[in-house]
């Protein structure tokens, strides 16, 4: 696939400002999606949007199918005729607008939703028509065959006990006994059912927003996670699939080895693929799931990327990661048989961490871009992270989703000497902002596409930080405000991506370009200085740059979920 010359915003499902708790896909996504088009942005990159389960993130979901029920708009159900604003707009969301209370959404809104479901068999026959149910929800359950009913009994049985993990399920149901699996979904159809229901509404709306904004001229990034949690309807229904024993145990699971960012490595525990058997079956599996991906998104970011070519296999039950060791995946065998089946693949390829001679050759044969964070740049070194060495074909980001804000970077986690280097290699003044400057050196750079999240924009700081690899609570649960998205900050973006010819200016009479740096300074969101920023000194100007083979600490955040 080929981008031009552009630029977007990253920017979670999750994180969108709105009354009920988290973002969602009806005017609130509609709302930014016209907030991309003003800021002349033609990619919006999302964060997986399977459902979440114990840890709320979003690439630990119980299907590589499903869409998350937290997304679904109520007042587009409520439009349906499904619900009724007052059992939903009396509720207490949380507390804090900028962050999302997972609890208490697990608590509050299902009980809303299974109304909305009620009310859905209450409206069956549908009028006009011959069979229970629309012609709309039969073609969904048909084309959602391969996923859905594996899914939904999945949901039905763990919520049947507790919502415990599949493995602490009795035994018949835990080894799919045909006669327990039967007996099971007669006694419980209307709950089964019920999570039917969630994916045909939460379908119809992703569908709705993505048309949305395809017509206005944003196409949709979707992030497809490499592995799947152990404890969804996948490893349950497809235990072929992994490297797991007759009773369902992983074999081994996956993480990555000991580095300078984690002295015993990174245990993240989803159970591996059995590479030999996605090969005997000419990788049907896999074929299905980036087909379900393509069908979604209009750009594809694989996790992980690197784990195609070599991966780190743990044995299972091992306390930390150190007893792990690199074996070969499936590498271009496995591209060439997705390309073969699916023809163009529209895909990006998340290439960071350890990087081997073999991975790097692995992304070239594909064709695919990679990613590039100036975050990781400032080593003292002629860094392939400094936005000079990128290439045409790469993603551009000054962070990810696993990285700190720009500010809280710059402010919290460089060293003196990095400090130096950025101010000296972009040139930064007060005048401009250093933020703005920073945005500026990813945003003039060679690659084909820059992507910046929305906090960065906003001159956020650490708070807005969405994920820290490693911590296992706190997560996932920064959200915009009211307001955030404003035409004067839109204006502003557009204005330095015409600059650097990621964006067309707007049409009619020239628009208003601030006359000078402070000007632009004026339009930045006001974020409130740290103490670290005051205490800055200026004798960081003489420090000395510290390579990353210097292990000067806080050289930049690890890169994994």
């Amino acid at each position: 696939m080929d981008f031009k010359r552009s630029s977007g915003i990253l920017m979670p499902i999750s994180s969108l400002p709105g009354p009920y708790g988290i973002g969602s896909l009806g005017k609130p996504a509609r709302d930014f999606v016209d907030f991309l088009v003003r800021a002349g942005q033609a990619v919006w990159q999302i964060l997986p949007i399977g459902p979440t389960s114990y840890g709320d993130s979003p690439y630990q979901s119980c299907s590589a199918f499903a869409g998350n029920p937290y997304f679904i708009d109520l007042d587009l159900l409520a439009e349906e005729g499904l619900l009724k604003p007052e059992e939903y707009r009396k509720e207490s969301w949380g507390k804090d607008p900028a962050r999302c209370d997972y609890a208490l959404l697990y608590e509050k809104r299902y009980p809303v939703l299974r109304k909305a479901y009620r009310r859905f068999l209450d409206q069956r026959p549908v009028p006009g028509y011959d069979t229970p149910y629309s012609d709309d929800w039969y073609r969904f359950v048909f084309l959602s065959d391969g996923w859905l009913p594996d899914y939904c009994l999945y949901m039905a049985i763990k919520e049947a006990n507790g919502m415990k993990d599949w493995q602490a399920w009795p035994d018949d149901l835990r080894l799919r006994d045909p006669d327990a699996l039967d007996a099971f979904r007669a006694e419980h159809a209307e709950e089964i059912g019920f999570w039917a229901f969630l994916q045909f509404e939460f379908d119809k709306q992703w569908r709705a927003l993505r048309q949305y904004a395809n017509e206005r001229g944003v196409s949709i990034m979707g992030d497809l996670p490499i592995y799947v949690s152990a404890d969804s309807a996948d490893a349950w229904a497809g235990r072929e699939l992994f490297e797991m024993d007759r009773e369902g145990h992983p074999r081994r699971v996956s993480g990555c080895p000991p580095d300078y960012f984690a002295v015993d490595g990174q245990l993240w525990g989803n159970p591996l693929y059995d590479w030999n058997y996605h090969k005997r079956t000419g990788y049907a599996w896999w074929i299905r799931r980036v087909r379900h991906a393509m069908n979604i998104y209009n750009i594809v970011r694989i996790d992980h990327f690197r784990g195609f070519d070599t991966y780190w296999a743990i044995p299972a039950g091992q306390p930390t990661a150190r007893g792990g060791k690199w074996e070969k995946g499936p590498g271009m065998e496995l591209f060439r048989t997705l390309s073969t089946a699916l023809g163009d693949l529209p895909i990006v390829a998340e290439d960071l961490g350890e990087m081997f001679d073999s991975v790097r050759q692995l992304l070239k044969d594909s064709g695919f871009h990679g990613m590039k964070v100036l975050q990781f740049a400032f080593d003292g070194t002629d860094s392939a992270d400094l936005p000079h060495n990128y290439p045409h074909r790469c993603v551009a980001y000054p962070g990810t989703h696993d990285n700190n804000t720009l500010r809280g970077w710059f402010t919290e986690e460089t060293t003196a000497a990095q400090r130096r280097q950025a101010r000296e290699y972009l040139a930064l003044t007060e005048t401009e902002g250093e933020l703005r400057g920073l945005l500026r050196g990813v945003l003039a750079s060679p690659a084909d596409l820059t992507v910046v999240t929305l906090a960065d924009w906003l001159g956020a700081g650490s708070e807005a930080r969405m994920n820290m690899p490693g911590r296992a609570d706190g997560n996932w649960q920064w959200r915009a405000v009211a307001g955030a998205c404003s035409p004067k900050l839109a204006a502003e973006i557009r204005t330095l991506c015409v600059r650097y010819f990621r964006a067309k200016p707007l049409p009619g009479p020239a628009a208003e370009e601030p006359d000078s740096a402070a000007e632009c300074k004026k339009t930045q969101p006001a974020a409130a200085a740290s103490p670290k920023e005051k205490q800055l000194s200026k004798a960081e100007k003489s420090a000395p740059v510290r390579s990353k083979t210097g292990k000067e600490p806080g050289t930049s955040a690890a890169r994994k979920k």
